[in-house]
């Protein structure tokens, strides 16, 4: 791929950023290759909101690299930490079989890398096409330190209409304050962190916002010809509503899995999901807003109610007075809590034909997942700033997960280390309770451990999460690690397995590696226990994850080395 150059028959000069031509595929039978890249973490000056900030990015960039292999392809990436603060780099998405090694969350599969030291990620793709993503996995620098990971067709073309461009559109969040600055003082004093300020598309926030319209991206296009947009959510905390004004979307691949083609004016995207839309330039020649908003279900939460923009402008649109662009126009974003449209959406949503999903299941799982609350000594104290003197917590199973500190947890599995982790976590919640209805609130509270669930390699594995009405029901993404999974069935309210189960859709679910739970509700995955290791499971709002809205499973090696973990790399960082 090529970067587009900017139209000379524009009204003035194009400015947009990661945006890619699509050169039209040829059937190749070259070996698989191999991309070498440097990531150097670094601190770098930038303007944003008429304000300066030095922010952490790879090689200065914001957002950082797009990577762009082949189905097939391996990577060695090494990691330069010229920064002052640990970090690590996770491959959203990527299967990373029996090399957990690569996966990158800390104290998970890694150690971190700390300021001035190395760590080279080493990784294949397998049997993946579509749009991934990469960023960071340590504490809260998720939020400014990401990338798109592009992986095309092996061989040939996709699955549908060849497009003529491709664009990635990475949707995130931008604070006023560095993000690991904003999660020390939330944890300092248990209460709610401080919310973003903007939206961005591509690390700006357009030109909605104050000093913002010199950097909006813009995405030219001919009259007619048809467009790929690779749709990222690297928000860190915010579900998100995105539309294109006038011009309908037809989804083709969500998590870098094709789906059957549908049409939209409106997608709803989590954190950690993307969604590949096919757009046509089929409206008169002129200058568009693509727009997103928040799409938020907490109840009587803090969220950031602005929109993000960028322009869909075609080459041939007509200039206003002296020159200028005519002001571009508006979609009509759904409501912030209109939960409604996000169900609809993600209810379209299936795999292209019939599937193999798991039917003879080994292991049924259920896990609440939810916020809580953890009594203080001395409520309202610098230290209980919660609600009613409180200090907000997280939980799946009651369990709020703590993250060792002096070991990653994959390395303590392999190396046989005792006492980082136990394997007792519990597969349903201690105690079964109205889960959408009025909890007893000695169930605020719960129990903190570092707990792992085991598998067998090879088990078929049902897993339900159940939203609770503890603190608020809410919309919790659910992201696992080292898999991905068909979405069999999802609802509003208590999960009922003598009924719900009868409705699941068994013939053509999505696979995805990021799901949403319903507020108020539940969703029920299916996977094959396949891939040996620690991968870790949690929920893709940062603020629920280091909170405690986390597990992880680990998978035992199976028979002989095909089946089995391989050696950690001789640079994987120390502890």
């Amino acid at each position: 791929m090529e970067v587009s150059k900017p139209s000379a028959k524009t009204c003035f000069s194009l400015l947009f950023l990661g945006l890619f031509a699509f050169l039209a595929f040829q059937a190749s039978f070259a070996d698989a290759e191999t991309h070498y890249h440097q990531f150097v973490v670094q601190r770098t000056p930038v303007k944003r909101l008429c304000k300066n900030h030095n922010i952490m990015t790879v090689n200065g960039q914001f957002p950082g690299p797009a990577l762009i292999v082949r189905n097939g392809d391996s990577l060695v990436i090494k990691v330069v930490n010229s920064a002052q603060e640990n970090i690590t780099i996770h491959w959203h998405g990527v299967r990373q079989l029996r090399n957990p090694w690569a996966d990158g969350p800390e104290y998970v599969t890694q150690c971190p890398i700390k300021p001035g030291a190395t760590y080279t990620y080493r990784f294949t793709i397998i049997d993946q096409e579509g749009t991934l993503w990469w960023h960071a996995h340590s504490r809260w620098l998720r939020g400014i330190v990401y990338g798109v990971l592009i992986i095309l067709p092996k061989f040939g073309s996709y699955p549908f209409a060849m497009p003529k461009q491709e664009f990635p559109v990475l949707l995130g969040e931008w604070f006023d304050r560095d993000p690991n600055a904003i999660l020390r003082q939330a944890q300092f004093t248990g209460g709610a962190p401080n919310v973003s300020v903007a939206y961005t598309v591509n690390g700006q926030p357009g030109d909605l916002y104050r000093c913002s319209s010199q950097g909006t991206v813009r995405i030219p296009v001919d009259s007619g010809e048809k467009i790929l947009l690779r749709i990222v959510n690297s928000a860190l905390n915010q579900e998100l509503f995105f539309s294109i004004a006038n011009h309908q979307m037809t989804v083709v691949s969500a998590d870098a899995s094709y789906t059957k083609p549908f049409t939209t004016r409106v997608i709803m995207i989590a954190p950690g999901q993307t969604t590949d839309v096919l757009v046509t330039a089929d409206q008169p020649p002129a200058r568009y807003y693509l727009a997103a908003s928040a799409y938020q279900t907490a109840m009587n939460a803090a969220f950031d109610n602005t929109t993000t923009t960028a322009i869909l402008e075609y080459k041939s649109a007509a200039c206003g007075k002296k020159g200028q662009p005519l002001q571009p126009i508006l979609p009509q974003l759904p409501a912030f809590n209109d939960t409604a449209t996000a169900t609809a959406f993600t209810a379209q949503v299936k795999s292209p034909s019939q599937v193999e999903v798991p039917t003879n299941i080994d292991k049924n799982l259920f896990f609440t997942v939810g916020l809580g609350l953890n009594n203080c000594s001395v409520p309202n104290s610098p230290r209980c700033q919660g609600p009613n003197g409180t200090r907000f917590t997280a939980s799946i199973n009651n369990i709020s997960f703590v993250f060792p500190r002096t070991n990653s947890l994959m390395q303590a599995y392999y190396q046989g280390v005792p006492g980082v982790f136990t394997t007792d976590f519990p597969p349903a919640p201690p105690v079964k309770f109205d889960y959408t209805g009025n909890v007893n609130r000695g169930l605020w509270q719960p129990r903190r451990g570092t707990k792992l669930f085991k598998l067998k390699y090879g088990s078929n594995v049902q897993l339900v999460f159940q939203d609770t009405s503890i603190v608020t029901t809410e919309d919790h993404p659910m992201h696992l690690h080292g898999y991905h999974f068909y979405v069999v069935g999802s609802g509003f309210g208590n999960f009922n397995p003598a009924t719900d189960t009868a409705k699941f859709n068994l013939v053509d679910p999505p696979q995805r590696n990021t799901i949403g739970t319903p507020p108020g509700g539940w969703v029920a995955i299916r996977f094959k226990a396949d891939n040996p290791g620690v991968w870790l499971l949690h929920c893709h709002l940062d603020a629920h994850l280091v909170l405690g809205l986390t597990m992880a499973f680990l998978v035992e090696n199976g028979v002989g080395p095909s089946q089995s973990v391989i050696p950690p790399p001789a640079d994987l960082p120390p502890c």
